[in-house]
């Protein structure tokens, strides 16, 4: 009963704040707001979502479409579309187990270079100009395969559709692992899967990235044992999803 009291400018503070929270976890501003606007309302079409989200009505749609594909909201078929939240306790629960199988993986990097005495293998970069240049440079290094999970596929091509054509020229194996809307170079093998939160690559199975959900920070190593054990996690990601 505590929140029936608050404020606007406190209910507009606790907005802000889930909306910064739900960025974190991939989330675009307009999207992280929209979400909350649906929580508010329980259902809406896209103009209502856009008033109480304050979010630009001309692409108010698109933006619900992306937390459609994204697993955050359902839709009718109806005209105009009306669209519902998915519970925040299921959403809860799938990023829950996705942030433990991305800690899984750390976990066990940091256990074979702890077991084998390896000097510093993983080297931190900031910024996402800096870490989508790096997964440009591995694309443009990649002769034989290239491996990619990520969630913003369609933020990575767009900024490295040039390199990923040049890649499949030289013959590259291109394997794109993403949520379901993602638009996908036509001659690269392609896995659909929702609840994706990190952005991990493969090249030639021999030098690896792991970044954060906004791509605004990654590790990269170019050990091949490390990377090896990495592209078997993606491996397994693929077989599972056959």
């Amino acid at each position: 009963m505590e929140q029936l009291s608050l404020t606007r400018k406190q209910l507009e503070e606790q907005f802000n704040e889930i909306s910064e929270q739900l960025e974190m976890v991939g989330l675009s501003r307009y999207e992280a707001r929209a979400y909350i606007a649906l929580i508010a309302h329980g259902y809406g079409d896209a103009e209502t979502i856009a008033n109480t989200a304050q979010i630009p009505r001309t692409s108010s749609y698109k933006i619900l479409k992306s937390l459609q594909d994204k697993g955050f909201v359902i839709a009718t078929h109806g005209r105009p579309t009306i669209f519902k939240p998915e519970a925040p306790d299921k959403i809860y629960q799938q990023f829950e187990s996705k942030l433990k199988e991305t800690f899984d993986k750390l976990g066990l990097l940091h256990e074979i270079v702890r077991e084998r005495g390896m000097p510093q293998l993983i080297f931190t970069i900031a910024g996402k100009g800096r870490v989508l240049e790096k997964i440009g440079e591995l694309l443009d290094k990649a002769s034989i395969s290239f491996m990619i999970s990520t969630p913003l596929f369609n933020e990575i091509n767009d900024n490295l559709y040039k390199k990923l054509e040049n890649a499949d020229k030289r013959g590259v194996e291109i394997t794109v692992i993403t949520a379901p809307g993602q638009s996908i170079p036509e001659n690269a093998k392609v896995i659909r899967r929702k609840g994706l939160i990190a952005t991990d690559v493969i090249s030639d199975n021999k030098e690896a990235l792991l970044a954060s959900p906004d791509l605004n920070a990654c590790g990269y190593t170019d050990n091949v044992l490390l990377a090896e054990h990495m592209q078997k996690f993606l491996e397994i990601m693929v077989e599972y999803s056959k």
